[in-house]
């Protein structure tokens, strides 16, 4: 008797901790140009307190993060990868932190999508 109501109160601790961590996962674009721009901004998101996971393809310059949605709202981590000097599609890094890259680490920044946009077929 004993043992099932460990199992019982077992399995309602385990459900309530489950419910209590509301793990998300979140892609983006983050710019960068090799390995330690990779380093660099998974360190940086998982700097940030809840994130569990950080992963950023070179290739496609998408990062999946996976967080504790209770902690902390993926805005948290665009920022922090920002401050460390490289822009998302949320955030842009300031240019004292980009210049800090060092210069294989330099992307090229362009103007946004949405501006370009905005620019066609404007005639000069």
């Amino acid at each position: 008797m004993k043992l099932k109501f460990l199992g019982v109160v077992a399995l309602f601790l385990g459900s309530v901790f489950t419910l209590s961590a509301q793990v998300k996962t979140e892609k983006f674009k983050v710019f960068g140009n090799c390995s330690s721009c990779e380093n660099r901004i998974e360190k940086a998101a998982l700097s940030v307190d809840g994130v569990s996971q950080a992963d950023w393809n070179k290739e496609t310059k998408m990062i999946a993060v996976s967080f504790d949605s209770t902690k902390v709202n993926v805005h948290q981590v665009h920022m922090a990868i920002a401050k460390a000097g490289h822009d998302t599609e949320m955030h842009k890094a300031s240019d004292e932190a980009y210049n800090n890259l060092p210069g294989c680490c330099q992307y090229e920044r362009g103007k946004s999508d949405m501006k370009m946009k905005e620019m066609d077929g404007h005639k000069h």
